[in-house]
């Protein structure tokens, strides 16, 4: 290999040259699967490639042009618009029919583009001058166009093990001609493991940190990683999160519904999680308060409280004193009775308003400051509950005459939602008796 080669990262240089030596994704490259297949017949088709960084898109998009004997032609859309995808088409073409070659046009962070550069690939996909390969850490169905989706196959890849992060460890260290072989590089299997974890599934991640300790090993007259190395270089680092992005979502799906399932182990890993990956506290307190009203509600009205007051004391105290609080009213939640009971009234209550318009309030719930609303009777023949037996009216409506009467909330046989509904039973008993 030459000495210019040598000089690259070792991320860049310790990319895989044959599918022999791709690293993960078992799932869609083992035989019987239906990209291995089409890779092993050289049979070439449109495909986004979506997963987190460093699981190997760009990787596998270059092996499937050498194992089909296609041009490769990167793009990248960070960097390029719709005078650069002319450019690339052209030059396919000229290929095409210069060399009777196939050109797999590849663009990496695809989601980067807006729709009109997306429609820009539409009409060269569709008559095979260009097949198209698209790699993207954003979800698909939101980040890209109906009509490019529908011209391309998505395969999903995921973030790499700990064991497969080994294996790319132990093939850096080994290869002489492209890695770090030739240097005779110490590792003990702890670190290696400690390395890999750190990398959080991310193989480029992971030969960045390797190539900074050997570089500190070699400052300090040593080539051995040792445990010291290990701490200076992995310190600080933080897991994957990506900010508003899918796996930001996901996240905070996956904590509500923890708490909605009364896992407090599993809402406590979740959080933190999202703490751990920088998420703003303010919007995880937001979220929780949120998670207090529709999940557990009226049979746990104190959850409310609790909630609020960890939002208090996570902006007064900050970080990291104030996460503890947050911690707490968590696990409170997840540890509370459940019901949703007072959230679908609200949104039963909510249909009925939007949808019935702009009804007059009852003229006997009208209040009556002026002699002219008066002389109109607003407020006559209103009912005061204080004065009737158990200060209840019973048989009044309280509900525009055309809606009659409504019953949206219905508590559920938990927490003090039991009492709740037994108190709302014996009123419309009452009811029923002083209308007959």
């Amino acid at each position: 290999m030459l000495f210019d080669d040598l000089t690259k990262p070792l991320a860049d240089r310790m990319r895989p040259t044959a599918l022999a030596d791709y690293v993960g994704q078992q799932h869609i490259l083992k035989p019987g699967k239906p990209l291995y297949e089409a890779i092993a017949k050289g049979r070439l088709h449109s495909m986004i490639f979506w997963g987190p960084p460093g699981t190997g898109k760009t990787t596998l998009a270059r092996l499937i042009a050498q194992h089909s004997d296609a041009e490769f032609m990167p793009i990248s859309a960070v960097l390029s618009g719709v005078k650069e995808i002319r450019a690339a088409v052209a030059e396919a073409k000229k290929i095409q029919v210069e060399q009777l070659r196939r050109t797999i046009l590849f663009v990496d962070e695809v989601h980067r583009f807006n729709k009109s550069q997306q429609d820009a690939f539409l009409p060269h996909v569709e008559d095979g001058t260009v097949y198209f390969v698209g790699a993207t850490t954003e979800n698909p169905s939101f980040a890209l166009n109906n009509a490019l989706l529908s011209r391309a196959r998505v395969y999903v890849l995921n973030a790499l093990t700990s064991e497969d992060l080994l294996v790319v460890i132990d093939k850096a260290l080994t290869d002489k001609y492209r890695g770090l072989g030739g240097q005779a590089i110490e590792m003990s299997a702890e670190i290696k493991l400690q390395f890999a974890q750190a990398a959080d599934g991310d193989a480029r991640k992971l030969l960045n940190l390797l190539e900074i300790a050997v570089e500190l090993s070699a400052a300090k007259g040593g080539l051995e990683i040792n445990e010291t190395i290990a701490r200076e270089v992995l310190s600080g680092g933080v897991r994957r999160f990506d900010n508003q992005g899918e796996e930001f979502y996901n996240q905070i799906s996956a904590l509500h519904k923890s708490v909605r399932g009364s896992s407090p182990d599993a809402s406590l890993y979740w959080l933190c999680r999202m703490m751990d990956g920088g998420c703003d506290l303010s919007y995880l307190a937001r979220r929780i308060v949120r998670m207090a009203s529709e999940d557990i509600g009226n049979a746990d009205p104190r959850a409310l409280q609790i909630c609020i007051n960890a939002w208090e004391a996570q902006e007064r105290l900050g970080s990291p004193e104030g996460e503890l609080a947050l911690a707490q009213a968590v696990v409170y939640l997840a540890c509370a009775p459940k019901s949703n009971a007072v959230y679908m009234a609200y949104k039963a209550a909510m249909a009925d308003a939007r949808q019935s318009g702009s009804l007059g309030v009852p003229v006997h719930l009208r209040n009556a400051p002026t002699k002219l609303m008066k002389s109109l009777d607003y407020g006559k023949e209103y009912r005061y509950a204080h004065d009737e037996p158990e200060a209840y009216a019973a048989g009044e409506n309280y509900f525009p005459e055309e809606l009659a009467s409504r019953n949206y909330y219905q508590p559920v046989d938990r927490g003090l939602e039991i009492k709740i509904k037994e108190k709302l039973k014996h009123l419309k008993a009452l009811d029923r008796d002083a209308t007959q």
